[in-house]
Order: C-alpha cells, then structure tokens, then sequence
C-alpha cells in the first residue's frame, strides 16, 4: 500500500528575494521554517510514502518553495498551489496551470475576511467555470463556513471540490465539529470529496481519539473511502505523525483493508491525477 499524506507544508523564512507579503494573514507555525528534507525525514520515520505540499498561507500566493522540493524529490512530492482567483490575467495563468511538473491543482483558503466574502454571489464565478473546464482540482479550506459552498458543488458538477479538515473549526477543539451536517450535505455531490487532515486536532483526548470516532464514521457513511483522503498537516499536529497515520491504519475498525488502501493514498491518487505508479 502506497501512503500518501494529503496536506504537508514546508516554507522558508522571510527574505529580501522570496518576502511574504504584508500583513500577514496568519504567523507562520514554526519561526525558522519546515523544510523539504525535514518533512522528508519525518515522512521516513512515520512510514509516508508521498506528500502534497500545500504552500502556507504565510508565504501568500508564492508556490516556489513548494515546487523547486517537488522537482528535487518528484516521487516524494507534488503540489495543490495556491492562487489569486481576482487576478488580472486568471485565465491565462490557469489555462497553463497545469502544465507546471508536478502541479496537480488549486488550494484556496476562505475561512477568513475578506477571501469569505469571495463565495457570495458570483464573485468567483469565472474562476470556477474556468477550473471546472479545464480540468483543474480545487482544494478548499472554509472552516465555518461550510454553507457557502453547496452553491459552487450544485452550480458547477464537473469540479472537483475537496473539503479541507472535513470542515473543522481550526480554532476550537470542543466545537470542531459543529457543522458536520453541512459537510454531511455535501456528500450528494459526487464532484466533493473529503480531506481527514488534522484529525488529532480535533480531539481533546489522547490517541486514539475516540471523541472523534463518531463523526469519522459518519463521514466514511456519507462519502465513502473514495472521496476521503488521510493527511496529517504535521506542522500543526498534535501528537505524533506515527499516530496519526496509524489513527487511521488501526484506530478505525469501520475501515475495512480495501478501505485503507483508497483513504490512504488511492482517492487522491484518483481524484487528483497523481498516480501511485
């Protein structure tokens, strides 16, 4: 079975030739940066095969740390980039977007003012048809507001939409839960699909989490375990990245064999254009 972790980030620190931009959205989880070899090394150690590295929110709409790790190490690493959808020169850009080696799509992060306003009305309206036409996954992270996404799932069938941390306050352990339903609704849309990415996080008692083990079935339920996908996202982790993967490998006793082999690695490897071979 090939193991793949849905979200990973590494980044450098702020510098003059590669600045973050400022304000910044968020402080960054670690002050001296997470490196390729550092993930690499961790990933070795947990037993992951492969990882999509998610560019930070930090470093803004800059994916070149990410792809220069994904060209020195490309059976280890690909990339969801994250983009500016207001851009002058959208279509362009996406029309190529894909082009770039080891580029398998989009990660756009919602969850807070003003990019939430971004999904009223038809603000992104283009951008969604132009990634539902030319085949582009988009990764989503709308913690709180999960409603604001069953127009863009009805409205465009064709796009592949992955859910980000299943949806989870990031913010609250004790209400990280709170609009499962929401995410639950989702699941008529067979273009949405789920990242279990955190899942530690989300739990105020010790691995192997069992506060969480009802809205983890809930979810294999109401999606499946082919458009579930297991991540860490190891920089913000709690606990081990050992336990995390292994949450998923024994902690779960509604995850059938086959059922491991696509959260674990088949779905993304499906859903994203990234094959395990």
């Amino acid at each position: 079975m090939l193991i793949t972790d849905s979200q990973v980030h590494i980044w450098e620190v702020d510098r003059p030739d590669r600045p973050w931009p400022k304000p910044l959205r968020n402080q960054p989880q670690l002050p001296d940066g997470f490196s390729a070899e550092r993930m690499l090394a961790a990933m070795d150690e947990a037993g992951v095969d492969r990882a999509v590295i998610v560019p930070p929110t930090w470093v803004g709409e800059n994916n070149a740390t990410a792809l220069e790790a994904a060209e020195r190490y490309p059976a280890r690493f690909a990339v969801m980039g994250r983009f500016d959808p207001l851009a002058p020169g959208r279509r362009r850009s996406l029309e190529t977007w894909l082009n770039e080696p080891r580029m398998l799509g989009i990660r756009m992060t919602f969850r807070v003012a003003p990019y939430s306003t971004w999904l009223d009305g038809d603000t992104l309206y283009d951008f969604w048809a132009d990634c539902q036409e030319l085949g582009i996954p988009v990764m989503v992270l709308v913690s709180g507001i999960l409603p604001k996404l069953r127009p863009v799932a009805e409205r465009f069938p064709g796009l592949k939409l992955i859910v980000d941390h299943m949806g989870c306050d990031l913010a609250s352990p004790d209400g990280a839960f709170a609009q499962i339903d929401h995410l639950l609704g989702l699941a008529k849309f067979e273009n949405v699909s789920v990242k279990t990415s955190s899942a530690p996080c989300f739990s105020v008692e010790p691995y192997p989490h069992r506060d969480i083990y009802p809205h983890l079935r809930r979810i294999y339920d109401a999606f499946g375990p082919r458009r579930m996908m297991w991540g860490a996202d190891l920089t913000r982790l709690r606990g081990s990245y050992t336990d995390c993967l292994r949450h998923f490998q024994e902690g779960l006793d509604f995850l059938g064999e086959e059922d491991k082999e696509w959260v674990l690695g088949k779905s993304l490897a499906a859903l994203l254009n990234w094959p395990e071979s």
